[in-house]
């Protein structure tokens, strides 16, 4: 039986109906799918195989590599075409012929938006060190201990340390190895990432700005704040992805402080966003 959602009340009163991919096929152009990895890894590729586009929010179909893929998503098939990355930013040309999306996690959003244009630029040597901080509803919706109010109340913890799939995934978009550490936090949204880097002796701080700025220039929810360094609650609700940073010229250490809202530039609204560019629709709509 379906669960009554009071918060939809008057927002949206469609029938909710059992699932059919044969009845989704024929009524739908594009589907977004928010199940489980291994539901995800059957449902895609036939939904895809009878024409639907398909906008993936689970972890499903993130990976290239086959090895990679095995260890953190085992259920998932090869695929004839593999599944284009959306994340909007640096894949925006890819989307218009993307049959099958898969959206990035919400940790890695934040990573790579803020380090990718630095990466490819060239700007960056040695570790790269990302402290992520989320909120519950980063943990998912399985309850677990660890998402118990009297845990999590007045707490801050670290988990899964070289054991989070989505260190895989940051170090596949970056081509780079990456220590990354999440911690769960008291909030019920919201992500806020510390990154640490060193940058190449020639490397000035006009220059990390510049790479930057170039890179989001076009980018209607990337906003580049400098030496203001962002907070989870400038971007709670919103599709806005924050970056700020701070440099020691003298050491050549580069702090990037990296905010958004795990619900919706690191879930639904990215997904959404990534709709839009597909169907050549304003990358705003419905999210600003």
């Amino acid at each position: 039986d379906a669960r009554t959602l009071p918060a939809l009340a008057r927002a949206w009163d469609g029938p909710i109906t059992a699932l059919s991919v044969d009845q989704l096929a024929t009524e739908t152009d594009a589907v977004f799918m928010t199940v489980p990895d291994p539901v995800a890894a059957q449902l895609g590729p036939a939904l895809v195989a009878r024409g639907v586009r398909v906008f993936d929010l689970s972890g499903t179909f993130r990976l290239r590599d086959p090895v990679q893929r095995r260890r953190w998503y085992p259920a998932t098939p090869d695929l004839e075409i593999p599944a284009v990355y959306g994340l909007t930013e640096h894949y925006r040309a890819a989307l218009p012929d993307a049959r099958l999306i898969a959206c990035p996690g919400c940790y890695p959003t934040a990573a790579v938006l803020a380090l990718r244009p630095l990466v490819d630029a060239g700007l960056l040597e040695g570790d790269i060190i990302i402290d992520a901080k989320s909120g519950i509803s980063g943990a998912g919706k399985t309850p677990s201990e660890r998402t118990h109010f009297s845990e999590c109340h007045g707490n801050v913890a670290a988990y899964s340390i070289f054991e989070h799939r989505h260190g895989a995934e940051i170090e596949q978009e970056l081509q780079r190895a990456v220590t990354f550490t999440p911690h769960l936090v008291p909030l019920d949204r919201g992500i806020l990432e510390t990154i640490y880097v060193r940058l190449r002796s020639a490397t000035s701080e006009t220059l990390v700005a510049s790479t930057l700025e170039q890179a989001y220039a076009d980018a209607p929810f990337v906003r580049l704040t400098g030496d203001v360094l962002p907070e989870i609650k400038h971007v709670t609700h919103t599709n806005f992805c924050d970056i700020g940073w701070r440099i020691d010229t003298g050491s050549k250490r580069l702090v990037l402080v990296v905010c958004l809202d795990n619900l919706v530039k690191g879930a639904a609204g990215q997904a959404l966003q990534n709709l839009n560019v597909a169907f050549s629709l304003d990358e705003t709509t419905g999210l600003s």
